[in-house]
């Protein structure tokens, strides 16, 4: 008997022409909604797309020339601003030094505390006039111990160096920082400088920071630059060096050049402890405490000061979960302040029309809002669609062109780097998804709206990797090691180049392949760094 016929006798005529006749009715029914709905829903879509990448591009493209103008005139911000080098006063002493507060807020950091600890107490500044705060919220007992015994140690030497736990994590680090504030000790403070747990401070740090603050009395902070001590750990890593060095030498240094406005980072900066106060202190109604101080400052009148020659060694996350994580934090946390303060922002009185455009439109809306999800829903969404409905096309300028350029001026950040930067773009992409997803959850205040997972360190990889310490793969369960949102994007960008490649006349396919191999590499998890069995 033939195979045809051990079919035919297994399914019934009845259920075959069943069949075919489902499949004809959802054909006629598409055919009948194609023209009067998808059709101009998808143009609709692509014209919102077109008219947000017009938007990025004149925003990249803006601070291209301001940076250009700023290096070919030697217009950096750091010239704008008096700068005397501290100078000893045999009369006054020590009192002639300002008093500083170092904030190390930390989480279960059993890998990086000592560096951190250890780099602060370096600080080269009058023993007299500092103060180091080590504010641990860990919640391991044994990582409690040993950050106290460091703390000890530290103090054995000479330095004042004070512990400070809580019985809660409210407010998760604005929570920690503000409670630090509250301490008795803390009044007599000029200036706080703040360094994550992962953060190691040159020496000469607050001799080149504390004299701006202390000739200039609206400069409210001078943030430095983050150098990556594992950079080159992973390719994982060198992607996000590239998007973090576009951020740090352009977005923070054309803040700074023209309105004397940036997010402060949270770290590796130090503060006016008066500006500081003046703008409501540290609160905790979002995840980026950092940026909500800073839009507070700024609408205050405060100025802020970017000295990207000064540079703090921090790590990078080298794990896809844990950066995972980061990005959530960073685009949720911007979206929901946004929504939080337009209106705030909007009716202060206090700045002038332009810093409230530039905040809400250039800072806001752009950088933090159009540039993730035009990112994902029209190159990974809407692109793709227009294949499978030929009726609607997308013009060179948009597809090809705008994007290339943003793509180059991004990478002038980290020329190094300029070999990867195929690589590059197909990472943003797939993490544009998580963006993207972030971003709507704090527009529209989601569950995970207020969620703050701490970023995993991993420490001196170097001396770790000098003293031979095996290595394993982590072993993941199922669903840490499977993200069933990449492989489903890049099931659909797979379908769809077929169809480009086998029917289309749009020729995306190299992408749209290229495309779906990086978001099926994230979506089994083979991404990030082999991490230290310790």
């Amino acid at each position: 008997m033939e195979l045809g016929d051990s079919t035919a006798s297994v399914i019934p005529d009845s259920f075959m022409g069943y069949r075919d006749d489902i499949t004809m009715q959802m054909s006629m029914v598409l055919d009948q909604i194609r023209a009067p709905l998808i059709v101009p829903v998808l143009r609709l879509c692509v014209y919102i797309c077109l008219t947000m990448s017009v938007m990025l591009f004149v925003e990249r493209v803006y601070m291209g020339i301001v940076i250009s103008l700023v290096k070919l005139f030697g217009r950096k911000p750091d010239k704008r601003f008096k700068y005397e080098p501290m100078k000893d006063d045999i009369e006054l002493g020590n009192s002639v030094y300002p008093m500083v507060l170092v904030q190390i807020p930390m989480f279960n950091e059993r890998e990086v505390y000592q560096l951190s600890i250890g780099a602060a107490c370096g600080l080269s500044w009058p023993s007299d006039r500092i103060v180091i705060q080590v504010l641990d919220d860990s919640t391991d007992p044994t990582i409690k111990d040993l950050v106290e015994m460091e703390c000890s140690r530290w103090a054995s030497k000479g330095v004042n160096i004070k512990y400070e736990i809580r019985d809660n994590r409210k407010g998760y680090k604005a929570g920690a920082l503000k409670e630090g504030m509250k301490k008795s000790y803390v009044k007599s403070c000029d200036y706080v400088a703040i360094f994550d747990a992962d953060f190691q401070p040159e020496p000469d740090f607050l001799w080149r920071t504390v004299p701006y603050l202390l000739h200039n009395p609206k400069l409210a902070l001078v943030q430095a630059r983050w150098k990556f001590v594992n950079s080159d750990e992973c390719l994982m890593t060198r992607m996000q060096e590239m998007s973090l060095d576009y951020h740090f030498t352009v977005e923070q240094e054309v803040g700074s050049s023209t309105y004397a406005f940036f997010g402060f980072n949270g770290t590796a900066g130090i503060w006016r402890i008066s500006a500081l106060n003046e703008a409501g202190g540290w609160k905790d109604r979002t995840t980026v405490e950092d940026m909500d101080l800073a839009v507070r400052a700024s609408l205050k009148g405060w100025k802020f000061l970017y000295l990207g020659s000064l540079k703090v060694k921090n790590e990078l996350p080298s794990t896809f979960k844990a950066y995972r994580y980061q990005q959530h934090r960073w685009s949720c946390g911007p979206a929901n302040l946004f929504r939080k303060m337009a209106f705030e922002i909007m009716t202060n009185k206090n700045v002038t029309l332009w810093k409230k455009v530039h905040v809400i439109y250039s800072f806001f809306v752009v950088r933090k809002l159009v540039a993730h999800i035009v990112t994902f829903i029209f190159y990974c969404v809407i692109l793709p669609a227009t294949v499978l409905v030929p009726e609607v096309s997308v013009p060179k300028w948009g597809a090809v062109y705008i994007p290339s350029v943003i793509t180059l001026l991004n990478a002038v950040g980290t020329p190094r780097s300029l070999h990867l930067m195929v690589f590059w773009i197909l990472f943003e992409n797939v993490m544009s998804l998580h963006r993207t997803k972030a971003t709507f959850i704090g527009l529209l205040e989601g569950g995970r709206v207020n969620e703050w997972i701490v970023t995993e360190k991993l420490g001196d990889l170097k001396a770790k990797s000098a003293s031979k310490t095996p290595k394993k793969l982590l072993r993941f369960r199922f669903g840490d090691r499977i993200h069933v949102l990449e492989l489903g994007v890049g099931m659909y960008l797979l379908f769809v180049g077929c169809y480009d490649a086998f029917f289309g006349k749009n020729h995306y396919y190299l992408y749209l392949f290229a495309q779906a191999i990086a978001f099926f590499i994230a979506g089994f998890g083979q991404i990030g760094t082999i991490v230290p069995n310790h």
